[in-house]
């Protein structure tokens, strides 16, 4: 009996994100690193995501307060020390 022959299916379009996730995926395994897990691919992928995403916005928001550069120790105007 002669095994099945693979019939070719035509290659899917992927999307740039998609593209993009695939190839983190094959470097990852190409370098041994786990897709899951606490060092996993999926965690460490996540934690930078968040963070980038979450720098950008502060930074974004913090721009758009335009606070003059104050001298150290200054309060902001309206504000009062902590400690108050």
């Amino acid at each position: 009996m002669s095994p099945r022959k693979r019939e070719s299916k035509p290659a899917r379009e992927l999307s740039p994100e998609q593209a993009a996730a695939a190839a983190m995926v094959a470097e990852a395994k190409a370098r041994g690193l786990a897709l899951t897990g606490p060092d996993g691919l999926l965690k460490l992928f996540t934690k930078n995501v968040l963070e980038t995403a979450l720098n950008d916005e502060m930074t974004e928001h913090l721009d758009s307060e335009q606070i003059p550069a104050l001298e150290r120790g200054q309060q902001p105007m309206g504000r009062r020390p902590r400690n108050a």
